[in-house]
């Protein structure tokens, strides 16, 4: 610990003694600074013992005397040495009393005692505190680092909360609790979350002090890894304020997490590749290639029914959150899940189906189309938003259906300003809304356009007619009396429309491009 008056005071060489302040001697000292100033306080940083011979000071002016004491003490120094025998054979009984009266220690320094002999045992005194501290810095780092080569984070965290006196807790990339020591600290830890989560949104690396869950702890955040965006978190409880030594201990944490977490990223990049290659595989129709190459990364995921999610946006943040929102969401469940690139604006997930994973990316959607709705954004209007598409269950067999499948459920999301469609609700809907896309609806005007002229010049109701006899599919008398028209009138409208558009109605593909036509014509109505 570092140097106090106490320490100095039964130091044999110096042969001090207290006159005032005997209560308060184990405060620590952090220089000692002579000076000879009438107002030294400018000079004074708080925390020194400060040195005097009373050269400039006038015993006979109590005033002036109680002023300098009460000075002193409110900048912060700690005590008073005063020097007997040369300028001043003793202490003014003014300032000894108005020193007990602040409650500032005062030491009187004798003669013999040189100011010099005073420094020098406070300096070697903080000196051999550091040394002390490096020292046990020193051997917490190699504890730290044995537990960490041992028994990996957690070993870790639990010497960390021993070497503070406290607890530790690590957290992962969405800010869910990984790992506390002592196991007491779990709650606790669970707590911050939210602290953990702003600090992540912060530029890396970054720290912050809060105060633990209903006042209990002081609580040191940090970040942890090398990149834009922090990996996983710590956190260190204690009941006070780190020393020297402590601080030592929770940086060699921190170095120690971080090369866990950066080698991870790089474990991590290369089981990245592998689910690249085991997806290529499954979707070229090599389900025993692809179990094969996975071997046990994936668990039994190949073996059961699975989703393909498959994500797009402009941006890559949105991606980066879904990718970790179901990770974590795996993790936590235990379950096995795929994640791969395919490149900054695209992503792809095999998870199992009904679990948490795909469970997670609903909401994780619907967190999104929510902030979409609160920002009063216009379909369309934000090209980097998320838009993800949700495959049916299917098997390793059937693994290019199914991501075909999420394909088309993402392009629909993308017309529909929507930020995930699930493929099972395409077909429990209706195809109407489908047929909203710009694109159907040049094509509907360009194919009915020669009728909508015609009917424009008032010689006929072609297309009113032709919509009759299809939704009639075909029955003349059916048709016609919806028209209110004979049958042969009906008839004649129909070879005009053949003879218009030069396409045959006997033709089916041709009277299904008419009918939807005619429904896009109406939707757009």
């Amino acid at each position: 610990m570092p140097p106090t008056l106490a320490s100095l005071v039964h130091h044999s060489a110096l042969k001090l003694t207290v006159r005032a302040g005997e209560d308060r001697l184990d405060v620590p000292v952090r220089w000692a600074h002579v000076s000879e100033l009438a107002d030294p306080v400018p000079y004074m940083e708080g925390g020194e013992l400060l040195l005097t011979t009373a050269l400039k000071l006038d015993a006979d002016d109590a005033k002036a005397m109680r002023r300098y004491v009460k000075r002193l003490v409110g900048a912060g120094v700690v005590g008073l040495g005063f020097a007997v025998g040369v300028n001043y054979d003793e202490i003014p009984e003014v300032l000894v009393d108005t020193a007990q009266e602040e409650g500032l220690p005062l030491l009187e320094v004798p003669r013999r005692t040189p100011f010099i002999a005073i420094s020098k045992a406070v300096s070697a005194a903080i000196a051999a505190d550091q040394y002390r501290s490096v020292t046990a810095g020193f051997a917490a780092q190699r504890e730290l680092t044995k537990q960490a080569l041992t028994d990996g984070p957690e070993g870790l965290l639990a010497a960390l909360a021993a070497q503070v006196d406290g607890w530790a807790a690590l957290y992962d990339a969405s800010g869910a609790v990984v790992a506390t020591a002592p196991e007491w600290a779990g709650r606790r830890a669970a707590r911050l979350t939210a602290d953990v989560e702003r600090l992540r949104d912060r530029p890396a690396p970054a720290s912050s002090v809060v105060g633990g869950p209903d006042n209990e702890d002081r609580v040191e955040l940090h970040t942890l890894g090398t990149g834009r965006r922090p990996r996983a978190a710590l956190a260190v409880g204690t009941a006070s304020a780190l020393g020297t030594a402590e601080r030592y201990a929770v940086h060699s944490a921190i170095a120690l997490l971080t090369l866990t977490t950066e080698r991870s990223r790089s474990l991590r990049a290369a089981h990245e590749r592998i689910g690249a290659a085991v997806l290529r595989l499954l979707l070229a129709g090599h389900p025993d290639h692809a179990r094969a190459v996975a071997g046990d990364l994936y668990g039994g995921l190949l073996d059961a029914p699975f989703r393909v999610i498959v994500g797009e946006s402009a941006d890559g943040d949105p991606l980066d959150g879904l990718a970790e929102v179901v990770e974590s969401a795996a993790a936590r469940s235990g379950e096995a899940v795929l994640v791969v690139a395919e490149g900054p604006e695209r992503l792809v997930v095999l998870a199992v189906d009904g679990g948490a994973a795909v469970e997670a990316c609903g909401e994780y959607a619907a967190t999104r189309e929510a902030e979409r709705a609160a920002g009063g954004q216009e379909q369309g209007d934000e090209e980097h938003e998320l838009v993800v598409g949700l495959s049916a269950p299917a098997g390793p067999i059937a693994a290019a259906g199914a991501y075909k499948q999420a394909e088309q459920a993402l392009s629909v999301a993308r017309r529909r300003g929507r930020v995930l469609v699930e493929h099972e609700q395409l077909a429990a809907g209706s195809v109407l809304p489908l047929l909203a896309d710009d694109a159907v609806r040049a094509f509907a005007d360009g194919l009915l356009r020669p009728l909508s002229e015609h009917d424009a010049t008032g010689r006929g109701d072609l297309v009113a007619s032709l919509r009759a006899w299809l939704s009639r599919h075909g029955q003349w008398d059916a048709a016609a009396a919806d028209l209110g028209v004979h049958r042969h009138t009906l008839r004649y409208r129909m070879r005009r429309v053949e003879e218009i558009l030069g396409r045959s109605l006997d033709d089916p593909d041709v009277r299904m491009e008419l009918w939807l036509a005619l429904k896009a014509t109406a939707a757009a109505e």
